[in-house]
């Protein structure tokens, strides 16, 4: 055999090699976010809620985390769920975003808890925050703050300045 056949040979067997390997790497995990926003708060209110769905276009569930913005101390995801005639705010672990589908971040229901604000939000602007996905990784969004009385989807809760945390909450 000679030299530029065995050349020949040796790329044609790396290029098998390679192959397999191209098609075990999937691509990167997405979750696409919209209408991202959040209420205005007063001077001297420390807690806002975030609002917003995700989408998982792709194959594989995901996860939602946690979030973190340079306006709050700490951002929390919470839940709320009507027990008798109470309503009961927790915080959750993570967020499950299934394949294929979407999950809706909404007053009354699983929303996102900015604790420690250091100014109050006011209307028109927009405050920077960042998700983090178990597989999808970080994704960056703009909260579109909306006036204090913006209405909810549902009956919801207004984070207002009453406002008191802790591991269960009621209305």
């Amino acid at each position: 055999m000679n030299v530029p056949s065995l050349l020949s040979a040796a790329a044609l067997a790396l290029a098998f090699a390679a192959a397999p390997l191209a098609a075990q790497t999937p691509s990167k995990p997405t979750v696409q976010v919209s209408q991202p926003w959040t209420r205005a708060t007063a001077t001297g209110q420390a807690v806002g809620g975030g609002y917003l769905t995700l989408r998982n276009p792709g194959p594989v569930a995901d996860r939602l985390l946690g979030a973190r913005s340079p306006a709050a101390e700490r951002v929390e995801l919470h839940s709320m769920a009507m027990e008798g005639d109470v309503m009961k705010m927790r915080p959750v672990d993570a967020v499950d975003v299934p394949a294929g589908g979407s999950v809706e971040l909404k007053p009354g229901g699983l929303h996102l808890m900015l604790l420690g604000l250091k100014k109050p939000l006011q209307p028109g602007q927009s405050v920077p925050l960042t998700l983090r996905f178990e597989k999808a990784g970080e994704v960056p969004v703009q909260l579109q703050v909306q006036g204090a009385g913006a209405p909810a989807q549902e009956a919801g809760h207004d984070h207002g300045a009453g406002h008191e945390h802790g591991a269960s909450h009621t209305h």
